[in-house]
C-alpha cells in the first residue's frame, strides 16, 4: 500500500526542523568514537531482482547497532551543556542504547524504561553503556506513560525517541551522509516509526538533492502514517503487532507529521512476513545481519507497491540489534513461506516400521527430518490408525513436492500441513 505525501507547495521554511539545525548537529557529533560514518555497499543480487542499481546504507553498524546516537548525543550534550546531569527516556531497545551511550559520554546519568517483552539483547546492551533500565509496561505507549510520570517534580530531562528538534536533527545527520555517499540517487527508503528518522532525512536529502525521492516504511500492524496524512493530525494506536519493535511505536507526533507532509513522497507498508523474508534475504545474500526495522526498506523495495526500475537507490538498514530468539522466530517463519520447511502429515497402519519405512523414503529424496511425532489421538482416525507427522527441511518448493510425490507412490496418504501448525 502506498500513499503519496510530499506537497510541493508546503512552506518549508516553517518547518520545526531546518537543514541549518542539521549542519550544527554535524558539528557536534564530529567525533568518530561517539557517531561514525557508517559504509554503503552495492548489492548486485538486490539490484537484479528489482532492475535497480542498489545500494545499502549500512547504519545497522553503528556503535550501538543504530542511528539513534546521532539524536541522542545532538540533545544531550547541549543540555549537559545547559546544566542538565540526569535524563529520562522510553524506548523499546536502540534509542534507549543511543541515550544510554550518549550520557554516559557527556558525564550524566540516565535511566531508561523499556517494554516488559523488550528483547534481552538490547536490554543487556543498555546496561552496558551505563544506564539503569526499568522494565514497564507492556507497549511503548505504557512504557512512555511510565518514563513520563517518572520525570515529574525531578531535575531530570525526559528525552523523547521522536518529538524533539534536536533528536530530529540528530537523525538528519544520516541523511546528509547518505547523500554524500551517494549524490546520484534516485530514491532513498528509509522505515517509519515515530518518524524522527525520516523527518531529519528527508529534511537532509531536500535540501541537498531535491529531485530525490524519499520513500517512507511502516510495518502493518504498526501503521500509522497513512491514517494521520489523511486526518491532517496524528494518529496513535492502541496496540500494534510487528517483530519490528524498533518502529512499533504505535504513533508519530505533530512535528515528524508535518515534516513527512512537506518533504516524504511516498508511504509504503510491509507485512512481517514481508520483513522476516528481508531479513533473510540480507543474512544470505548480503552477508548482513538486521533487524526488522532496519530490514523494512528491503522489504519494501522487494514488494510490488514500489517500482524503482532503472533507478539508483539506497535502501537504509537503520538498525542491527536482533535478538537471537526473536531471530531464530524470523528464520523458521522465512523458511516456512519458502518451503524449505514443511509439516508433513502421514496417515498409516499403527504398526510397528512404518516410521522407519517412511523415514527411508524422506531420506531417499535427500532431505532433513528436523522432528516427528505419533498422533493417535484424532477424531477421524479408525481403530489401529495413527497420524506420523514429520517436520522436514527442503530445498524449496520443488524438492517439498518431490518429497510429497514420493510418499504417495508408496500408498500413503499425506497432507501437507505447514500453515496450519507453524
Amino acid at each position: 500500500m502506498t500513499e503519496t505525501a510530499h506537497d510541493p507547495e508546503d512552506d518549508t521554511d516553517e518547518l520545526p526542523v531546518q537543514y541549518v539545525d542539521i549542519e550544527r548537529a554535524r558539528e557536534r557529533l564530529d567525533d568518530d568514537t561517539v557517531v561514525k560514518q557508517t559504509p554503503v555497499e552495492k548489492s548486485t543480487s538486490l539490484g537484479k531482482l528489482v532492475d535497480a542499481e542498489v545500494y545499502l546504507k549500512m547504519e545497522h553498524l553503528q556503535w550501538t547497532g543504530s542511528f539513534k546516537t546521532r539524536g541522542a548525543y545532538n540533545k544531550i550534550s547541549q543540555d549537559v551543556a545547559n546544566g542538565v546531569s540526569e535524563f529520562v527516556a522510553a524506548s523499546a531497545g536502540n534509542h534507549a542504547q543511543g541515550v544510554a551511550l550518549a550520557a554516559t559520554r557527556c558525564g550524566a546519568d540516565s535511566t531508561i524504561y523499556m517494554p516488559e517483552d523488550a528483547p534481552q539483547a538490547k536490554v543487556d546492551a543498555t546496561r552496558s553503556y551505563g544506564a539503569t533500565v526499568e522494565l514497564k509496561g507492556k507497549d511503548f505507549q505504557e512504557t512512555m506513560s511510565h518514563a513520563q510520570a517518572a520525570v515529574e517534580d525531578s531535575d531530570a530531562e525526559f528525552v523523547h525517541a521522536y518529538d524533539d528538534v534536536d533528536i530530529i536533527a540528530g537523525q538528519g545527520t544520516l541523511g546528509s551522509e547518505m547523500y554524500h555517499d551517494c549524490p546520484d540517487a534516485d530514491t532513498v527508503i528509509v522505515p517509519i516509526g515515530g518518524g524522527g528518522l525520516i523527518s531529519g532525512v528527508s529534511t537532509a536529502l531536500k535540501h541537498l538533492s531535491p529531485e530525490t525521492r524519499v520513500v517512507g516504511v511502516q510495518a502493518t500492524g504498526a501503521e500509522t502514517v497513512h491514517e494521520s496524512l489523511d486526518k491532517g493530525i496524528p494518529v496513535t494506536l492502541d496496540e500494534v503487532d510487528t517483530i519490528a519493535d524498533g518502529i512499533a511505536t504505535g504513533g508519530i507526533s505533530e512535528a515528524t507529521l508535518s515534516i513527512i507532509q512537506a518533504n516524504v513522497d511516498e508511504v509504503v507498508t510491509v507485512t512481517d512476513t514481508e520483513i522476516a523474508q528481508a531479513i533473510l534475504f540480507l543474512m544470505e545474500r548480503a552477508k548482513q545481519v538486521v533487524e526488522g526495522a532496519g530490514a523494512a526498506s528491503v522489504a519494501a523495495l522487494l514488494s510490488d507497491d514500489l517500482d524503482v526500475s532503472g533507478e539508483t537507490v539506497m535502501p537504509l538498514l537503520c538498525g542491527g540489534n536482533l535478538d537471537m530468539t526473536q531471530l531464530q522466530t524470523v528464520v523458521v517463519h522465512a523458511l516456512t513461506q519458502r518451503k524449505q520447511r514443511i509439516r508433513l502429515r502421514v496417515r498409516i497402519d499403527d504398526r510397528p516400521g512404518k516410521m522407519h519405512e517412511l523415514s527411508g523414503i524422506i531420506a531417499d529424496q535427500e532431505a532433513n527430518i528436523h522432528d516427528v511425532r505419533h498422533d493417535r489421538s484424532v477424531e477421524d482416525l479408525e481403530v489401529g490408525e495413527a497420524y506420523l507427522v514429520f517436520t522436514v527441511e527442503t530445498s524449496g518448493a520443488e524438492h517439498a513436492a518431490s518429497i510429497v510425490d514420493a510418499i504417495e507412490a508408496a500408498d500413503y496418504t499425506v497432507e501437507d500441513v505447514t500453515r496450519a501448525t507453524e
